[in-house]
Order: structure tokens, then C-alpha cells, then sequence
């Protein structure tokens, strides 16, 4: 089964892609197919997730798939959640796709500690909402959602992964998600608690896997 992915992110794209090989489901990125990003104007994940699975259906007359995910930290009142992507101010520079995300997650993790500096409640959580329809008018939409608890650090730390990864301590694994290998995180991140509980939803509702 394809699905299109209502994403321009080629690494969600890759994690994604691994975590729901069991259902059989191939995902292609929407910007492969031409349909341009969707407007996020809701407050949860759920909602945005929602709405841009909707206009990627839409757009290719089929089934789609989307992930609306962040970081929300207890002693910022949630934040920076929905907003998670964009959270720093980044002026538009002449850089591809790629680069200006590399430089909007930098800056993305500065102003996160900035806003944490001599707080000592760190407590976060990272959240992945997955919305599968089979088309854009779907009254059934699957919904699974993911959280996955650590603390901010101090200081980056780590090579690996994206966003704040570098940021984010697991202590039931005792390392930084930008510290862990690729099978490591797939088998314990709040994408892979969504992706899961949507493989079961897939099964049970699609009959796929």
C-alpha cells in the first residue's frame, strides 16, 4: 500500500518509512508528487496532523499520512509544542530545504536553553501525533499518538538525529537521542510508540499487515 507522506522531511520520511514496513506501507514524500505543505493554524497536534493528511488526500486523490510532532517541556507551560519546527525567528536565507532546517533546529535549540537557563525543573517530552485517511473526506480517520519523557539538558550533545535530539536526555537509556543509533531510536521513540499503535489501528481497521 502507498501512502503519501505529508511531509518535505527526508529524515521523518526515513524513520517513518522503517517503523511501518510491517504493514506492508510504502510512503512517498508529497513534495515528490508536487503538493505543496498545508497550513498548521490549530493549537494541538492532533488538529494539524488532521488537517495536513487531509490536503495531501486531497491533492493526489488517495490515501495519506501525516505527522504533526514536537517537544513539550513541563516547565514552559508545554511549549514550544505545536510551534516545535519554527520556535526560534529565522531569517529566510538562499539555502536549500536541508541547510536552512540544519540552521532553524540550531537555532531552535539555543533559544530553548536560553528560556531554561537556571531552571532546574527540565522535565520534556516528546510527542508524535500520526493521522492516516484513506482519502481527504475520510470519516475514519486513524489516530495514534506517541510521548516519549526525558529531561533538557544543558548542552547539546551528540551527532545524530534531528530537532532538539541533541538536547533531549533519555534516562531509561542513560544517553541524548542524538546519541543513539538509528535501530536504538526506532525502537523506543515517541514515533515508533505512534507508529506502532498505528500498525495495530492498520490491521484492525485497514486490514493491512
Amino acid at each position: 500500500m502507498r501512502l503519501v507522506l505529508a511531509s518535505n522531511n527526508r529524515k521523518k520520511l526515513g524513520e517513518l518509512q522503517a517503523l511501518l514496513v510491517p504493514a506492508g506501507v510504502e510512503l512517498m514524500a508529497q513534495g515528490m508528487l508536487g503538493v505543496a505543505e498545508a497550513d498548521e493554524p490549530f493549537h494541538t497536534f492532533v488538529e494539524n496532523a488532521l488537517a495536513k493528511a487531509r490536503h495531501a488526500a486531497r491533492q493526489v486523490g488517495g490515501a495519506a499520512i501525516a505527522d504533526d510532532s514536537g517537544l513539550c517541556v513541563d516547565a514552559l507551560g508545554g511549549a514550544p509544542g505545536v510551534y516545535s519546527a519554527h520556535f526560534a525567528e529565522l531569517a529566510t536565507t538562499e539555502v536549500d530545504r536541508e541547510d536552512h532546517r540544519a540552521l532553524q533546529d540550531a537555532a531552535n535549540n539555543a533559544l530553548l536553553l536560553d528560556r531554561l537557563n537556571g531552571v532546574t525543573d527540565r522535565r520534556a517530552r516528546f510527542i508524535s501525533t500520526l493521522v492516516a485517511v484513506r482519502s481527504a473526506d475520510d470519516p475514519e480517520p486513524l489516530v495514534a499518538v506517541g510521548r516519549w519523557f526525558g529531561e533538557i539538558l544543558h548542552a547539546p550533545v551528540g551527532s545524530g538525529g534531528f530537532g532538539y535530539d541533541p538536547l533531549m536526555f533519555i534516562p531509561a537509556l542513560g544517553r541524548a537521542v542524538a546519541e543513539l543509533d538509528a535501530p536504538t531510536k526506532n525502537a523506543h521513540s515517541h514515533r515508533a510508540i505512534a507508529a506502532a499503535q498505528m500498525l495495530t489501528l492498520m490491521r484492525e481497521a485497514w486490514h493491512r499487515g
